[in-house]
């Protein structure tokens, strides 16, 4: 088995944008919060698959609470990076911010916390490379997502089920 590099966070931190127009709001002009959720994923699986180069599925979201709407015009940003690595696991943090194009107010619109798993190509866990926190804040990320971490194993624990694979990728079919 080969040594993997650990990898600075620098390296796979990415921000996206994204201007919000009528098809991702309701009648009211209030953006869905699944389609928040939705950069949310995208965000933080550009990372997984920027630190990792590997197909990365969500294992799991933490809760998201939404602190301010976003509106039909905002600019909205997904800010992601890496906080924590496992083996074959990875916490990414995803900042959402909203930015008013008329006015130039930046508002914290909601943070999550998500779990991303890498796979190799037959569909199984494998181990990625570990994160070189560098800054005080990356040390103090790593160190609030490992305890977070400790707390979705236990939640897990106690509500273990055997899980089947619910679908077989069509190649694997021939």
């Amino acid at each position: 088995m080969s040594i993997i590099e650990p990898k600075k966070i620098s390296e796979s931190r990415v921000e996206i944008a994204q201007v919000m127009m009528p098809e991702h709001s309701n009648a009211a002009g209030n953006v869905h919060g699944g389609y928040i959720l939705k950069l949310v994923d995208q965000a933080g699986a550009i990372v997984a698959a920027r630190h990792t180069h590997l197909n990365c599925v969500t294992a799991s979201l933490d809760r998201m609470d939404f602190i301010s709407p976003v509106f039909i015009g905002n600019l909205t940003f997904a800010k992601a990076s890496i906080n924590y690595t496992g083996r074959t696991s990875m916490e990414v943090g995803v900042r959402i911010e909203s930015e008013c194009l008329k006015t130039g107010t930046h508002t914290h619109v909601g943070s999550a916390y998500l779990t991303f798993v890498a796979l190799d190509a037959n569909d199984k866990p494998v181990a990625i490379p570990q994160i070189l926190p560098e800054t005080e804040e990356e040390k103090r990320r790593y160190e609030e997502a490992k305890k977070r971490r400790e707390n979705r194993i236990e939640q897990r624990r106690a509500h273990r089920h055997i899980q089947k694979p619910c679908i077989v990728r069509p190649e694997k079919l021939k």
